[in-house]
């Protein structure tokens, strides 16, 4: 079992945008101590298990350890955004878009669309039309945070030790006000118990696959990965959403400063990097 990062370095990382959020490509890294052999990939093989995966297989060989987070309803959301096509891969999402940061998977329906359901509709908020797909990151912490802008937001000054834990789904977006309305499963100051929480997470999905992993998006890869230890909860089916709703809450605003979708970091296949699903 690793030495678990100091506190400073993860908030470091997280406010520097190595939690996986930024939109550039990072430098080729070095090669680190623990790479897999020459003629293989160089996996970086002295880091945790690593995220996105396909959550319908469950073997792995990374048994490295850490305690996995409360339940999201234990916890406070610190920070909620979306990523363009489905970073993981699963039943209800598993057709390869492509291997670039606006890659990913989309949902099996994307094909069934009617022309109603694709027609355009133009808002504030960018990267994502009618026909596409994104998957949605509930970030929740067990410091005493309040939610805000970037992943730093999750680890504020004098928590120590903090646990992370990601509620992800699925969705196919339409132009249809029949569809989920995002606005009802945001944030908008809402508090259970004293803790912050989203308003509404679907629970209509399928059982949510749980897993260790890591922070995600276009600045990792199987050769520089992410060191941010995370509990993963994915739900294995999309559900629809009305892109009028996201319009509408980047058009009234949100704590998270949140106006576009991001891209997505490449499946992660190696077993190396993978932590086995029990």
């Amino acid at each position: 079992m690793r030495t678990p990062l100091p506190l400073s370095l993860v908030i470091a990382l997280l406010i520097a945008g190595c939690a996986g959020e930024p939109e550039s490509e990072s430098a080729d890294p070095a090669p680190a101590a623990g790479t897999a052999a020459e003629g293989q990939a160089a996996l970086c093989l002295d880091m945790g298990p690593q995220t996105p995966r396909d959550i319908s297989s469950v073997f792995g060989l990374n048994m490295e350890s850490f305690p996995l987070a409360p339940e999201a309803g234990e916890m406070n959301l610190c920070n909620l955004h979306t990523h363009t096509n489905a970073e993981h891969k699963g039943p209800g999402f598993s057709m390869f878009v492509g291997d670039a940061q606006d890659g990913g998977y989309a949902c099996n329906a994307s094909a069934d669309l009617s022309d109603a359901e694709l027609a355009p509709a133009e808002g504030a908020y960018k990267g994502v039309k009618p026909g596409d797909t994104i998957e949605v990151h509930w970030v929740h912490t067990s410091c005493e945070a309040t939610p805000g802008e970037g992943l730093g937001a999750c680890v504020p000054e004098g928590c120590t030790d903090p646990l992370l834990r990601v509620e992800a789904q699925v969705f196919l977006v339409v132009n249809d006000p029949q569809a989920l309305d995002f606005t009802t499963m945001a944030y908008g100051g809402n508090m259970v118990d004293g803790l912050h929480q989203a308003m509404m997470i679907p629970a209509t999905t399928g059982e949510p696959v749980l897993f260790r992993g890591s922070t995600t998006g276009p600045s990792y890869d199987q050769s520089n990965c992410s060191p941010v230890r995370v509990t993963w909860s994915v739900r294995p089916q999309c559900a629809r959403l009305d892109i009028n709703s996201l319009h509408r809450w980047a058009e009234q605003g949100n704590v998270f400063n949140e106006t576009k979708s991001h891209g997505v970091r490449q499946l992660v296949t190696a077993p190396e990097l993978l932590a086995p699903i029990t």
